[in-house]
């Protein structure tokens, strides 16, 4: 139950990028493209502390973030500031998350996982195929000019997404995700930010107090398998989608492991899991889901369960998962 608590809380940020609808026809233009260029480092290669809102579900909590570049490494603290105490430090690409109430600490790579504030993809050549993207008009964030750049899909497997830029360093002040009925599905904004200058050090450490018998840390990192090694084929692809990684993961605290393939159109991305059923998950519930902007589908396969979850529409998340079959021998 701990476990799943927590993935409730982190999956909604597996490639949690957001959106904006603008109903406007519109061509791409190749000086919105230089923008995500230039935002595409910015959110990894400078230094900066501020205090964001994040809204997804009808849900909003505050966190603050401390990030630091010494131009080599990157070092980065978040702590939710509102309701159940959050705590994640980040090195490089190792992710330390503390939940207090659950007297866990989850330890994972961040590897293609994003979370927030918003990093922008660095190859986005192929998102042209599939979005429209141009400028929108400009605005004040948390004190900043921005540049707004708006994606528009060209098709029903991806969301409108909008981003606010920073004139000056690119950073991504505010994002949000909006689906075809114009809902804002989620979104994200600094209230206020402090761009460069000296980072305290101390502010990038662990502040969680783990003390007592009752901790336990959960390894959630995970290996790299060859897809073609997997007993699992996808049969239905998704265009613009392409698999960017296949790996084995624990999903359970139980020791349960399962295959994890994520495909990414460069902007959204969609997780499949497929693990064995044990006795004490037999009769799991089947369908479709949300949590949060994250949208789900669960379907059994034999004593398999597949579970396929991402910030795209329904109509996405069930096509990919319907599409999943034993590899025939």
């Amino acid at each position: 139950m701990r476990f799943r608590r927590y993935l409730q809380w982190v999956l909604p940020l597996i490639g949690s990028l957001f959106i904006l609808c603008d109903n406007a026809q519109a061509e791409v233009n190749p000086d919105a493209l230089q923008w995500m260029q230039k935002s595409a480092a910015a959110t990894r290669k400078l230094s900066y502390s501020g205090t964001f809102i994040y809204q997804t579900g009808g849900r909003m909590e505050t966190s603050h973030i401390v990030h630091y570049f010494d131009g080599n490494h990157e070092f980065e603290r978040a702590v939710v500031l509102d309701g159940s105490p959050r705590e994640i430090v980040r090195t490089n690409d190792e992710v330390r998350c503390y939940l207090p109430e659950s007297r866990v600490v989850v330890v994972e790579k961040r590897g293609l996982r994003r979370g927030l504030p918003v990093t922008l993809p660095e190859g986005i050549a192929g998102l042209t195929d599939f979005y429209n993207i141009r400028r929108g008009p400009p605005a004040r964030v948390a004190g900043f000019e921005t540049q707004s750049i708006l994606a528009e899909p060209r098709d029903t497997l991806r969301y409108h997404r909008q981003f606010w830029l920073d004139t000056h360093s690119g950073l991504v002040l505010k994002a949000s995700m909006v689906n075809d009925r114009g809902e804002v599905r989620e979104s994200f904004a600094f209230t206020e930010l402090k761009i460069g200058g000296s980072i305290d050090k101390e502010a990038l450490k662990p502040q969680t107090k783990i003390q007592g018998a009752d901790w336990r840390v959960h390894d959630a990192q995970a290996r790299e398998v060859d897809a073609d090694d997997t007993p699992w084929v996808f049969t239905t692809l998704l265009p613009g989608y392409k698999r960017i990684s296949s790996m084995k993961r624990q999903v359970h605290a139980d020791g349960t492991e399962a295959i994890h393939v994520v495909f990414s159109d460069g902007l959204s991305a969609i997780s499949a899991f497929i693990e064995p059923l044990t006795p004490a998950r037999s009769h799991p519930e089947l369908g479709t889901f949300s949590m949060g902007a994250v949208n789900g589908y669960k379907r059994q396969i034999g004593n398999n369960l597949v579970v396929v979850m991402g910030d795209a529409p329904v109509a996405a998340i069930r096509k990919l998962a319907d599409g999943v079959e034993m590899r025939h021998k």
